[in-house]
């Protein structure tokens, strides 16, 4: 049955705290987590945003509001244009706009690295990304761990078979990292780097002779800690798109016994936060009912200090504060048609 929320539209107060995401708990309702997405897209940081980009807050609920925003966003905050986020351009914004976005996003939880909460989890997932941001997270992760984070499961390192541009193999290079072809073998170099590995223990996979079609499973065993699994997925579309963060996400879930209840750590970028946890949300917590708890690497780890990071752009900020805006009109239909 759909899910009706109070009117969006009317004035909130400005108290400068940080927007929590929607509930990640285990037995949340669908109204729960509604709720948190309404606390988050109706917060006064993206109501001063929409402003200061001629925005005139729609009337109506819940639906009507992600529908406006997701349309909003494609005009005024979407600097990608179906490329590659590398590629995307940076706008020409003056100071004060630029200084209201950056407090935005950062009330709206994509600056500020936050500590996993739990002392374990029933399993740890690490997106990819782009190269550099293959090593940052998986290094992470492997500091999570030797820091003394639980996972009973395993490691899920999650990536898909994306050519590497030219600029992310000399972000391998310059990182003493063997060069690869694709998202997934920087994941893989990764996991050997953070986790002194020579190779995986068992290996598995389909080479459907295109890449959106194509998966491959790679399964290491470091001493002492959880198996570390290496998944390239294929596209839920791939006659239109590569894999994306929610087809890795199902996929992974397909592949692992997922139990109401099981407590799941996403590791990411503190950018991708909030719409890389929404995303989870709908493809892991909604149908198996598992928790969700999403936190970005934190860049002060001393062994992250010497892996390449690029400079996050106010253009980059409303590019992902998009990002979120669908992800979280995405998990909101989903619960409605649920």
């Amino acid at each position: 049955m759909p899910i009706i929320p109070d009117d969006p539209s009317a004035p909130r107060r400005h108290t400068g705290a940080h927007v929590a995401l929607p509930s990640g708990g285990a037995g949340t309702t669908p109204q729960e987590i509604a709720d948190g997405v309404r606390s988050w897209v109706t917060s006064p940081p993206l109501r001063e945003l929409v402003a200061r980009f001629g925005g005139d807050w729609p009337a109506g609920n819940l639906t009507a509001v992600l529908a406006w925003l997701d349309d909003f966003s494609a005009r005024h905050w979407d600097f990608r244009g179906g490329r590659e986020r590398p590629e995307a351009r940076e706008p020409a914004l003056d100071p004060h706009t630029a200084g209201l976005v950056l407090a935005a996003a950062s009330a709206l939880g994509l600056v500020r690295p936050v500590r996993p909460v739990r002392p374990g989890y029933a399993h740890l997932v690490v997106l990819g990304g782009l190269a550099h941001a293959c090593l940052r997270r998986v290094g992470y992760a492997a500091h999570l761990l030797r820091s003394g984070t639980r996972v009973a499961g395993e490691v899920a390192v999650l990536g898909s078979l994306r050519p590497l541009s030219d600029a992310e193999r000399r972000a391998l290079a310059e990182a003493g990292v063997a060069d690869g072809d694709t998202e997934v073998d920087a994941l893989d170099a990764a996991v050997r780097l953070a986790f002194r590995m020579a190779g995986p223990a068992t290996s598995d996979g389909v080479d459907a002779g295109h890449p959106h079609h194509s998966w491959s499973s790679r399964t290491y065993r470091p001493a002492g800690l959880p198996p570390v699994r290496v998944l390239a997925a294929p596209s839920s579309e791939p006659d239109r798109r590569r894999a994306h963060t929610a087809d890795t996400q199902r996929f992974w879930a397909e592949h692992v016994r997922l139990s109401p209840g099981d407590p799941v750590l996403v590791v990411t970028a503190p950018i991708y936060v909030p719409f890389q946890h929404c995303d989870a949300l709908r493809t892991l917590a909604v149908p198996y009912g598992c928790a969700i708890e999403t936190v970005g690497v934190d860049p002060e780890v001393p062994d992250l200090a010497r892996l390449p990071e690029p400079a996050l752009t106010p253009g980059r900020h409303l590019q992902e504060i998009r990002s979120a805006i669908r992800s979280m009109r995405a998990l909101h239909a989903s619960l409605a048609a649920g």
